[in-house]
């Protein structure tokens, strides 16, 4: 039986269309790209489809017509010239001391002087690539294109290293200030990163670059939208419901709810992460292929760092200039966890320029919340399903005194570096076992100073439960009922738990709850 061919985790233009992979055609949008600028900066996330762009952009310009066949582009670019391309993808090494940045400039440089000669002046990196540059383009008469490809590895790769941060910055903005002052050699340059560090950046001496990351006319240009989703992958969703005997409308909902909800500008279409939806197409089966491709570690390093409330990053607000730039001596972790693909727009306050982030989908919100789990409890990576399926049946089961042992297991041995702030300690394990139970059962949630509200929900039970901090668990009780927060289930068949929970500052452990059935 004939399959199609999925560019899983293929990045090179030439082999998916020499050898039959499947291709949603973006070259309209990278013609306009080329046709109306010269430098270009794209934030998106990793396995976004950045690499594979900036591969295109290198078939284009090195003039080979013959892969565009049946594509947009074919019909538009008359010429088909062919550039000196200078490609550079940071991608390819890790970077855990300074020599390796150098090391891998420098072999890049070496492979380019061997195209176009050297000159024994040009002792630093910058210097011999500007000199490439201008020999280049002396020797094919014509200007060249320059094109890389996660510029910000190694910068992200150090972001909890100051020191080693520094040092990269300093190599990188020599580096790239290099295509400012060659620019009558370059015809076109395009960079792409994960993130867009700001502030004192290697974009500081390259500040002619145009960021496309949050212009509504290329929000499409990486991913996937909805109109292409429909137009290329009808039989494949058909396949999909088939397999896992569904029908097709509860599978685009469920590929919807999976996959979708990336916004990267307001009031623009949603886009689908490609490398999750392809891998489900090819798989037949759901699954959390994004995230488990990746470990994002110096993400919740940056979150214990700033010792940020989960809850907040979960329902934050900012501007636009907070998105946009990464200031490493900053303490906000939001923009790193947006631009990383962790939190995406979802509303937008036009009035005063706000943006609403939150989680774009089921995959990342599930997949970033557990992640986090063992960085802020004893439960192991392993471990953290297992734990909150057996809260979700203890839920389930009416069995509210083996849900809150188990909790209290969550607080022990709580690390000495969490208990700088014990009332965010607690509440960001209570937002991180709450947010996963509300994959299985109904989970409304709240918190202010000193307390959490929170009311679960089943087939046949109801949890109102109030949580205070070095209170009582008769005051919190009592706030129950002084509240008024089990008024709305007055008349709801279902047996109504309320819970008074007290945790104690001195213990660090829930220290007593109490439970009134009605």
């Amino acid at each position: 039986m004939y399959t199609r061919k999925y560019p899983i985790g293929i990045q090179d233009f030439e082999k998916i269309r020499k050898e039959g992979y499947l291709y949603i055609d973006k070259t309209e949008l990278m013609y306009r790209l080329v046709k109306t600028g010269s430098y270009y900066f794209l934030s998106r996330p990793r396995r976004f489809g950045k690499s594979l762009l900036i591969s295109t952009l290198e078939a284009y310009f090195k003039g080979k017509k013959e892969l565009f066949e049946g594509l947009a582009v074919e019909q538009l670019e008359k010429d088909w010239l062919t550039y000196p391309v200078f490609h550079l993808d940071l991608n390819a090494a890790k970077y855990d001391q300074v020599s390796d940045l150098d090391d891998m400039l420098n072999r890049k440089l070496s492979a380019w002087e061997e195209l176009y000669g050297s000159d024994p002046a040009e002792r630093s990196q910058a210097l011999r690539f500007a000199g490439v540059i201008e020999r280049a383009s002396m020797q094919a008469g014509r200007r060249v294109v320059i094109l890389v490809d996660e510029y910000d590895k190694p910068m992200l790769q150090a972001i909890d290293n100051e020191e080693l941060q520094n040092e990269y910055r300093n190599t990188l903005k020599a580096f790239y200030g290099v295509m400012k002052s060659m620019d009558r050699y370059i015809q076109f340059a395009f960079l792409t990163g994960v993130t867009k560090f700001g502030k004192v950046s290697v974009f500081s001496d390259l500040n002619n670059l145009d960021d496309i990351s949050m212009w509504k006319p290329y929000v499409s240009i990486c991913g996937i939208n909805e109109e292409e989703l429909h137009r290329d992958f009808e039989e494949d969703i058909q396949a999909l419901a088939s397999a896992l005997d569904i029908t097709y409308e509860e599978t685009c909902t469920e590929l919807e709810a999976s996959y979708d909800g990336y916004h990267f500008v307001e009031n623009s279409v949603g886009i689908y992460n490609p490398f999750s939806l392809l891998n489900t197409l090819s798989k037949k089966k759901f699954g959390s292929y994004w995230f488990e491709t990746g470990t994002p570690t110096y993400l919740v390093k940056l979150l214990q760092k700033s010792n940020y409330d989960l809850y907040r990053m979960a329902h934050t607000e900012t501007d636009a200039d907070v998105l946009n730039s990464i200031d490493a001596i900053s303490r906000n972790p939001i923009p790193v966890i947006y631009q990383s693909g962790y939190l995406t727009i979802k509303g937008y306050d036009k009035t005063f320029g706000l943006y609403r982030l939150g989680f774009p989908n089921k995959e990342v919100e599930e997949g970033f919340v557990k992640y986090l789990l063992p960085y802020y409890t004893p439960v192991s990576q392993v471990d953290t399903a297992f734990q909150i399926k057996k809260f979700a049946r203890e839920v389930y089961d009416g069995d509210y005194d083996a849900f809150f042992r188990r909790l209290q297991s969550f607080f022990a041995d709580t690390p000495y570096e969490l208990v700088r702030d014990l009332e965010l300690h607690y509440q960001n394990v209570l937002f991180i076992v709450f947010k996963l139970l509300g994959f299985y059962v109904k989970v409304e949630y709240h918190t202010s100073e000193g307390r959490v509200d929170l009311i679960l929900q089943t087939d046949r039970f109801i949890y109102v439960m109030e949580f205070k901090l070095d209170g009582t668990a008769e005051e919190a009780l009592q706030q129950i009922d002084d509240k008024g927060y089990a008024l709305p289930f007055a008349s709801d068949p279902r047996t109504l738990f309320c819970i008074g929970v007290n945790f104690s500052a001195k213990t660090r452990n829930i220290e007593k709850w109490l439970v009134i059935s009605k």
